[in-house]
């Protein structure tokens, strides 16, 4: 399949053997063992890595019932947990004072690092704040807030005492938030002053008194302080300035026990046609299927520096910002700022400064860095890395190469990471120490993933060096039960294309060695004047406007 050098043999790269000595998934026979077990016996195989890898108050029935077809799927029957214990408190008693997250801010030299002991005080009180403020278990609270450790506090704060949040991205308009708080009938939101971001200051607060203008059912606007801008405006009626409201309340809150399938956060995503959807997670499932693909995708290890430098208002966000990481007790890094701030050295800068071992970033910006070529990033010590990961878009086979060549030194796996805010962790993807890579593909399904290519009629096309629309055939824990109050929008959009089988939307290849590669957005296409514009092309225009703000 390859050879040890980390070079191509028939198009595909070997994996990394000095990963795979130490790797969870030491090669592609355990591999195909697990997958084949995963997809034979479900019950057992996700039943066995719930209890080994997640602390439950009450262990569960069953580990599966429902189908697809029906959209009546549910995960770890009559369990109980709390996803905040399972992401703070076990790992406090075993190592206290490990950094939980490295908070790397806008403007280097600025940023902090917080212990596992202070992320369960923090988040404590956050916690009885919103206690305080009439928050229950099983209301929603919106939370539009810029990259800052505080996002962090409020969304695990929510999983403590069982309110569902929904994660607004702050860079959205008034009229996206206010659509979403309306949508989820939210009676509280979190925000900050304002935000920062590639040098530039971002209004948060005035965006959210636009939203919330009108809106009687909001009872509270919780403002962090990011910046202490004096001018910005406190609406004595409604608003709760965060930082003297955290001195009130005490750093200990009792975690709320939440059966498995309760409600665990809402994120919304546009489709083809009609309203955002506000797709729906429930807890057991969801921080099982977070933890696991983080684990063995990024296969990680107790001393790991992790980076993904995404948003937390995306699902790559919620799953391998916040949860994934911090579920298996690693150091997570958050990034306020862009790869192009204040130069196109900041990536590397970063991996220099923190040792970071696993990096997690878009197609979009290993393009924009790979045009500035390469004399940039010869001036940092990059050897840390051991797993460099791609999400948000197919990566083309340039790109791919440049980044395993430049940046990995062909010493890094490349994580070619296939997945979709409905599914909650990645569902094509290699692993490090098993899957021999190839430049463009997210190579296999992961575990309980059960690919199906049919044609546009639904027929299942068999075999290899095929076309055709990709679905999935069983249940796998992360993927979303709903459709926020639109159960039957959920069944029409993935449930109804093709009878039996989850419909992705997307189009895929495989090939003659039964590797993967998505092709393209079936459905998702915007008309705007005139003009049919795929989703893909505006989220590339958004992400070239965030990384090169002074060349637009």
């Amino acid at each position: 399949m390859g050879d040890s050098a980390g070079v191509s043999v028939n198009g595909q790269y070997p994996p990394i053997q000095e990963l795979a000595k130490t790797a969870h998934i030491k090669n592609f026979e355990q591999y195909e063992a697990m997958y084949k077990r995963s997809l034979e016996d479900p019950e057992n195989f996700w039943g066995d890595l719930a209890r080994e890898n997640l602390d439950w108050f009450r262990d569960f029935d069953q580990s599966v019932v429902g189908t697809v077809n029906k959209g009546d799927v549910a995960w770890f029957l009559n369990g109980q947990l709390n996803v905040s214990v399972n992401c703070i408190d076990r790992h406090v008693k075993k190592h206290a004072d490990k950094v939980a997250i490295i908070w790397e801010a806008d403007e280097i030299g600025q940023g902090r690092e917080i212990t596992y002991t202070e992320l369960l005080e923090e988040t404590c009180r956050v916690a009885n704040a919103m206690k305080h403020a009439g928050v229950k278990k099983g209301d929603t609270v919106a939370i539009y807030m810029p990259m800052i450790p505080e996002i962090a506090f409020v969304m695990l704060a929510c999983t403590r005492i069982g309110a569902v949040h929904s994660v607004v991205f702050a860079g959205f308009s008034a009229d996206a938030l206010r659509d979403r708080l309306i949508d989820a009938n939210t009676h509280w939101v979190f925000t900050s002053d304002e935000g920062k971001r590639g040098g530039r200051t971002l209004p948060l607060k005035q965006i959210v008194d636009v939203a919330v203008d009108g809106l009687d059912f909001v009872r509270n606007v919780f403002v962090f302080k990011r910046t202490h801008n004096p001018e910005v405006k406190m609406n004595p009626k409604i608003d709760v300035d965060m930082d003297e409201e955290m001195k009130r309340h005490r750093p200990y809150c009792a975690a709320e026990f939440m059966n498995a399938e309760d409600l665990m956060f809402i994120l919304y995503t546009s489709g083809s046609t009609g309203a955002p959807k506000g797709i729906a997670h429930t807890t057991a499932g969801y921080l099982l299927y977070a933890m696991i693909t983080c684990k063995y995708t990024f296969d990680l290890q107790p001393d790991d520096i992790y980076a993904c430098v995404a948003d937390a208002g995306w699902i790559t966000g919620h799953s391998y910002i916040i949860y994934g990481p911090l579920a298996n007790g690693v150091t997570t890094l958050m990034f306020e700022s862009t790869p192009m701030y204040p130069d196109h050295g900041r990536y590397w800068d970063l991996i220099q400064r923190y040792k970071v071992t696993k990096f997690y970033t878009a197609p979009t910006a290993i393009r924009a860095l790979m045009a500035r070529g390469n004399d940039k990033i010869k001036e940092y010590d990059l050897s840390s890395l051991k797993i460099l990961g791609s999400v948000g878009e197919p990566i083309n086979p340039e790109a791919w190469k440049w980044y395993y060549e430049v940046v990995g030194n062909r010493q890094c796996y490349i994580a070619d990471t296939y997945w979709q805010t409905e599914t909650g962790g990645h569902i094509g993807v290699g692993l490090p120490g098993a899957t021999p890579m190839k430049p463009g593909s997210c190579t296999k399904p992961f575990f309980g993933i059960d690919f199906v290519v049919t044609d546009e009629n639904g027929n299942e096309i068999k075999g290899n060096d095929i076309e055709g629309q990709l679905c999935i055939r069983k249940p796998w824990p992360g993927m979303a039960r709903t459709v926020y109050g639109n159960h039957n929008r959920y069944l029409l959009t993935y449930m109804s294309t093709h009878k039996g089988l989850y419909f992705t939307g997307d189009g895929c290849r495989r090939d003659k060695d039964g590797y993967y590669f998505i092709t393209g957005r079936i459905d998702d296409v915007l008309c705007t004047s005139g003009h049919r514009i795929g989703t893909a092309e505006v989220e590339t225009l958004w992400w070239l406007t965030v990384l090169l703000p002074k060349r637009l």
